[in-house]
């Protein structure tokens, strides 16, 4: 995120380098530097004749430095984007000759998402030379939440711990989708607001009774009646809560149980770093701590294993998914 604002601080202080090679399996940050691109280095009068389009799919390298080659009309520059780009993969060498003398009149961008370039190549090297190589890094589901909150903050809205737990285990790591449910929250909630989980469960959809953070944290009170009600309604709502991101998730809260139960050094700011969870949480592990033996946790772990195998159909004979969830807390519990 820092050099994603230090290539937007560069063009607002009219630094704008010839090349921008934004690349990365995170397409969130390559979108959101292209479009900031493609809105603000020329005027809109200026838009007509010197902005560009193309599409890696429909066009070739040559075609691509042909563009880049022209001259403006009537402005001091031209841009040239290049989305898709990652379809030119195969000949991406070739833009080698251009790199190395760009057209000092032209923005050259290139939107080559979910692949990067090869360090060590030629190619990147020249690259990084003539202009900007900007790489957009996946972000860990841990490091989702501290995301979330600091998205919000720029737009003067905060969020309670479980409502930002609620949109990373609903959405995981993918910034673009999170990006338009907070759009939709800010839109609909006054600035200045607080994000609760009510406001998620009303405006997005998603439960903030009956969803994999609140089963998690009732396995791990031991609370079987509310366990069970839970998968129940994940029985009743198939297509929104799949087993499969069920047992993934809960097998990851006691993946990370058993590595609780092995730290010498178990105070909760250590804890949290290792495990790698908000602090605030630390309380729902403590708990499990105590009702969950590490002999225990060993044993539940390889059942999840199993339970995982055959939710996708691995010599289950196509078990239902109510089943397969009654045997995934029966097993726990017992």
């Amino acid at each position: 995120m820092d050099e994603v604002l230090k290539i937007v601080n560069e063009i607002k202080g009219g630094t704008v380098h010839p090349i921008y090679f934004l690349m990365g399996e995170e397409p969130y940050y390559i979108d959101k530097l292209t479009e900031y691109i493609e809105n603000n280095i020329l005027t809109e009068e200026e838009k007509g004749f010197n902005q560009s389009v193309l599409y890696g799919k429909d066009v070739t390298i040559e075609d691509v430095v042909s563009s880049a080659r022209r001259y403006p009309m009537m402005a001091d520059k031209q841009v040239v984007i290049v989305k898709e780009a990652q379809e030119l993969v195969r000949t991406i060498d070739k833009l080698e000759k251009y790199a190395e003398n760009p057209q000092p009149t032209t923005v050259l961008v290139f939107a080559y998402k979910y692949k990067t370039l090869d360090k060590r190549k030629k190619i990147t090297k020249i690259l990084n030379k003539a202009g900007v190589v900007f790489e957009s890094k996946k972000l860990y589901e841990n490091q989702v939440g501290d995301w979330i909150k600091r998205v919000l903050s720029g737009k003067k809205y905060t969020i309670e711990p479980k409502a930002t737990a609620m949109l990373v285990e609903f959405l995981g790591n993918d910034l673009g989708r999170i990006s338009k449910e907070i759009d939709k929250l800010t839109i609909i909630l006054p600035k200045g607001s607080t994000i609760t989980p009510k406001a998620i469960e009303e405006n997005i959809g998603i439960s903030k009774d009956y969803n994999v953070f609140e089963l998690r944290k009732a396995i791990g009170e031991r609370n079987q009646l509310k366990a069970y009600k839970i998968a129940d309604h994940f029985s009743q709502n198939p297509k929104d809560n799949p087993l499969v991101m069920t047992t993934g998730l809960v097998f990851g809260f006691f993946s990370q149980l058993l590595q609780y139960h092995g730290l010498k050094d178990k105070t909760p700011a250590n804890a949290a770093k290792v495990l790698k969870v908000n602090p605030y949480f630390m309380k729902d592990y403590d708990i499990a701590l105590r009702n969950f033996p590490m002999r225990k946790v060993s044993a539940i772990v390889a059942t999840l294993r199993d339970i995982d195998v055959k939710s996708k159909g691995v010599g289950a004979n196509a078990t239902p998914q109510a089943d397969l969830l009654k045997e995934m807390l029966v097993k726990i519990f017992n």
